[in-house]
């Protein structure tokens, strides 16, 4: 009883977190009005892995409460891949159509129009997926080696919700493939946390 109530109050805690979470990184290309040590290609993988996982706790009739910060973080996942695409001038008819794609895709998910099995085999390659979006914004960092229009409070976000995460699943549904994912993505968050600030470190003792 006592341990179902801290994982509901590390929800509620993870979701407030969560309604904050790209919102340093927005701030930060705003001000910057640059997105060169952002990649497109780790936005986007890390907007599939959202989708899915949150078509996949959706279908299979999760408490609201473990899966909430997914459909939060995708609505402020579209600002920042707007404000990428416009800061490094993608903004055309091809995003347009890659937008109407998704959102077709994205529906038949949610109505399940495409059958839930796809969803069961997708949901795995979530963590792949994840890992990859994560992996390609640290080389994307290491590449530039500057890491001005990455925020690194947003990392540092995303590793303590991911965390938070862990507990939450393993009491509400002990799903493996969940915990799996968010085990991983805690490790890879505050790897991009750590990297970010090390290249600010280095800048700031340069001037």
């Amino acid at each position: 009883m006592v341990l179902q109530q801290l994982a509901d109050f590390l929800s509620l805690i993870t979701i407030g977190m969560c309604f904050i979470l790209k919102i340093p990184q927005i701030l930060h290309l705003l001000i910057a009005k640059s997105a060169d040590q952002i990649s497109l290609v780790g936005i986007l993988l890390e907007l599939i892995s959202y989708t899915v996982m949150t078509s996949y706790n959706y279908t299979n009739g999760y408490s609201i409460l473990s899966y909430l910060e997914y459909p939060i973080i995708l609505l402020q996942e579209y600002i920042l891949i707007f404000l990428v695409l416009k800061y490094l001038n993608k903004l055309n008819r091809f995003s347009v159509l890659g937008l109407i794609l998704y959102c077709i895709i994205s529906i038949s998910f949610a109505m399940q129009l495409i059958p839930k099995v796809v969803l069961t085999i997708l949901a795995p390659l979530c963590t792949p997926i994840s890992v990859s979006s994560k992996i390609v914004q640290l080389l994307a960092i290491f590449r530039a080696k500057n890491a001005e229009s990455v925020s690194p409070v947003t990392w540092f976000i995303s590793a303590f919700t991911n965390l938070t995460r862990v507990f939450t699943i393993w009491m509400d549904s002990a799903d493996i493939l969940l915990l799996g994912n968010f085990i991983i993505s805690a490790i890879l968050s505050f790897s991009i946390m750590s990297c970010a600030m090390y290249y600010r470190w280095n800048r700031v003792k340069q001037d």
